[in-house]
């Protein structure tokens, strides 16, 4: 399970690099996204539910009670990361022209964004350990973690640095 775990995420590491690098327009102000990211975090979030099950594995009882408890923490989640990517396109679109206010302004949203997601994070631990046992939420954390790691990565390193 591990295995095809690491083969998706690879794969998937691989195809939205070319999708990304590809997906941009150069601007007179930054580089605008043709295809938004939106898009990779639509394609991660159809097939989550699937490698989630395929590593974690959960008896009927502790899934019965697992997955209503996921969909709210997903529902938790994506308000913050819907504001840390919104920063980054934003930061792009305006990398070039951007004042020294508005970087400072937008470096803190997104600082501000991945706090939030931290603190959402840390405050659905103790939600899913009374549904399932401790490990299994760690595991879960990890997991969700790894998948959100490959979108930020392949997010940030397309973001172009700020124009001095």
């Amino acid at each position: 399970m591990k295995l095809l775990f690491s083969c998706w995420v690879l794969a998937l590491a691989f195809t939205t690099a070319d999708v990304i690098a590809f997906a941009q327009t150069e601007t007179a102000t930054g580089v605008e996204p043709v295809t938004d990211i939106g898009l990779l975090r639509r394609d991660l979030r159809a097939e989550k539910k699937k490698l989630i099950a395929l590593n974690m594995p959960l008896t009927e009882a502790e899934a019965t009670k697992f997955w209503p408890v996921y969909d709210q923490f997903i529902a938790d989640i994506t308000k913050p990361y819907d504001d840390f990517y919104g920063a980054v396109k934003e930061f792009a679109a305006k990398q070039k022209t951007i004042s020294d206010a508005e970087s400072i302004a937008l470096m803190k949203r997104w600082s501000d964004g991945l706090v939030q997601i931290a603190q959402t994070r840390q405050r659905y631990i103790p939600i899913f350990e009374k549904v399932i046992p401790a490990k299994k939420v760690a595991a879960f954390m990890q997991i969700d973690r790894r998948l959100y790691a490959l979108i930020d990565l392949q997010v940030v390193s397309q973001t172009p640095l700020i124009a001095q």
